[in-house]
C-alpha cells in the first residue's frame, strides 16, 4: 500500500503565506494514515499520550512534547482505546521565514532546534525529544493559539503577526534546546563549535535546497568568509559547500522519483535546477544511471515485488 503524501497547495491559502494550523484531538479511530508531505510540520503536544510512528519506528509522546517532522518523512500516530492525544499542527515552508529577518535579528546563526534537530539521526531526535517544563509550556501553546487567532480571523496585517510569532517560536526552542545540550554535552571548543556552524549551514541547505543559495548568501547569513567557510566544510564534511547542496538536492531527486509521478524535467525544477540537461548529467554522475532509468528500475523492482 502506498503512503500518502500531501501538497501545501491542499493546507495553504496562498504561495505568498505557506502556512496551516490547527487544533486536533485523535483517539483510536481517527488518526490518520500513514503520510509524508512536502511541508514541515510542527507538533506540539497539548494534553494525553500516544505512539508516534515514525518513519517506521514507535516513539512515545506525552503532554508538552515538541517536535519537527521534516519534508518527505512519513509519519502517523496510534492511540490506545478509551484514549485521546489533543495536538497543535503546524504546518509551513521554509520560505515563511525570510532569512533577512533572522541576519538582522541576529539570530540566524543560534536556530539550532529549527537547523540541526531535526536533521539528526532518527533515534537521535526522538531520544532527545524536547519536553517543554510548565513555563515553557505555557507560552509556547499562547504563542500557537496567538497564531491559530490571527489565521482564522484573517484580520490587517495577520499573516505578518504569525511570521513574527512563528520566528519566536522558534528562537524560544532553540533556546532550550541550546541549554540541554550545554547541560548534558562537553563545553564547547574550537572544533565543537566550527562543526556545530557546519551543522547548522548544512541544516540550512536541506531547508532550502530548491532555491538559489549562493556561497555569498551563507557567508552574510552566518557571518563567515567565503574563504573560512569553505576551509570549514572541506574539514568537516570532506566536500565543498556546492558538492553539499548538490548531494542534497539528488537525494531529494531520488524520493520525487520514487514517491511522485513527476516528470524528470519537473524534478529537476523541484530541487532547484533550471537546466534539466545539467541535472540528468549530474544525477547520473552521482547515482549511476539517469534519473529516467533510476525511476523505471524503482517502479519495476516495486511491481515484481
Amino acid at each position: 500500500m502506498s503512503t500518502m503524501r500531501y501538497q501545501s497547495s491542499e493546507y495553504m491559502k496562498t504561495k505568498d503565506f505557506p502556512f496551516w494550523i490547527q487544533r486536533f484531538r485523535h483517539d483510536s479511530t481517527n488518526v490518520p494514515p500513514a503520510h509524508s508531505h512536502e511541508f514541515i510540520e510542527l507538533v506540539f503536544v497539548i494534553q494525553g499520550n500516544a505512539k508516534h510512528v515514525f518513519e517506521g519506528q514507535s516513539y512515545t509522546i506525552k503532554t508538552n512534547d515538541v517536535f519537527i517532522i521534516n519534508p518527505g518523512e512519513v509519519h502517523t500516530f496510534e492511540v490506545e482505546k478509551n484514549k485521546s492525544i489533543e495536538i497543535i499542527n503546524c504546518l509551513f515552508l521554509p520560505s515563511l521565514i525570510k532569512d533577512s529577518w533572522l541576519k538582522e535579528l541576529g539570530v540566524s546563526q543560534s536556530m539550532d532546534y529549527f537547523y540541526i534537530h531535526p536533521f539528526l539521526d532518527r533515534n537521535e531526535r526522538f531520544h532527545h525529544l524536547l519536553n517543554l517544563d510548565m513555563n515553557y509550556s505555557a507560552r509556547f501553546l499562547s504563542l500557537l493559539e496567538g497564531m491559530m487567532h490571527e489565521y482564522n480571523r484573517e484580520n490587517s496585517c495577520y499573516s505578518t503577526l504569525i511570521r513574527l510569532q512563528m520566528v519566536e517560536l522558534l528562537i524560544l526552542l532553540s533556546r532550550i534546546y541550546n541549554e540541554r545540550n550545554i547541560v548534558s554535552e562537553k563545553p564547547f571548543t574550537t572544533d565543537s563549535s566550527n562543526s556545530i556552524l557546519v551543522q547548522r549551514i548544512c541544516g540550512y541547505l536541506s531547508r532550502n535546497y530548491d532555491q538559489k543559495v549562493s556561497i555569498q548568501d551563507l557567508c552574510h547569513i552566518f557571518n563567515i568568509s567565503p574563504r573560512h567557510l569553505n576551509r570549514l566544510f572541506k574539514q568537516e564534511t570532506k566536500k565543498t559547500v556546492i558538492e553539499m547542496l548538490h548531494s542534497i538536492r539528488i537525494e531529494k531527486a531520488k524520493q520525487f522519483l520514487l514517491e511522485t509521478d513527476d516528470k524528470v524535467i519537473d524534478v529537476a525544477i523541484r530541487v532547484g535546477y533550471d537546466d534539466s540537461a545539467f541535472f540528468s548529467k549530474l544525477f547520473r554522475k552521482m547515482v549511476g544511471c539517469p534519473p529516467g532509468k533510476y525511476k523505471g528500475s524503482v517502479n519495476i523492482s516495486t511491481m515484481s515485488g
